[in-house]
């Protein structure tokens, strides 16, 4: 592992950053505060810890902020790392998790080699990513979607002739579809 000047460890939130750094050597963490969310916050940081140009190293648990923080990172000189969660060591009487707790852990534990960084894609692999995963997201809606409204017609002894569900021809005759129990005379003609 390469020497730094410090070693920070972050823990990162929509808004806020909370902030550890350790030097080399023994000595213990420092709790160094929470900084917002912002690039021009990071640059003033940086600026402050590396005066002189002084390579530092950054480490953050991966999460729901995407990989922006480490790209911000390593376009300013830095190295960063970024985790996974479930690969930090936990000692048995970890239960308690702050914000702080965790970026004294990430500091002490990047310092001494002891996290393994994850892979963090390129920026058009990430978007390819969040589009499959959008359809995804929508294809099991449209799956839950279907079934709500086969068991609803088979509830009203509804019953399509055809072979298939959902084709065009199914659609109208499930648009068709008249309900007198309901207190009214209702469709799904706006449903399908």
């Amino acid at each position: 592992m390469s020497e730094y000047s410090a070693y920070s460890g972050l823990d990162v939130h929509q808004d806020t950053i909370s902030v550890a750094v350790t030097i080399q050597g023994r000595s213990e963490p420092e709790w160094r505060g929470t900084i917002r969310h912002r690039r021009s916050a990071l640059e003033r940081l940086i600026a402050r810890w590396a005066p002189k140009g002084e390579k530092l190293s950054f480490c953050d648990e991966a999460g729901p902020c995407g990989y922006g923080m480490y790209r911000e990172i390593t376009e300013l000189g830095h190295e960063c790392d970024v985790v996974a969660s479930g690969l930090v060591p936990r000692g048995a009487t970890d239960r308690v998790k702050t914000d702080r707790r965790d970026a004294l852990k990430l500091a002490r534990l990047r310092r001494a080699g002891e996290l393994t960084p994850v892979w963090v894609p390129g920026t058009e692999q990430e978007a390819m990513r969040d589009l499959t995963r959008a359809r995804e997201d929508m294809k099991a809606l449209q799956t839950k979607a279907r079934q709500r409204l086969s068991a609803f017609l088979l509830r009203h002894s509804r019953i399509y002739p055809g072979k298939s569900r959902w084709t065009r021809g199914a659609h109208e005759w499930a648009g068709g579809a008249v309900f007198r129990n309901t207190g009214a005379a209702v469709g799904l003609s706006g449903i399908c």
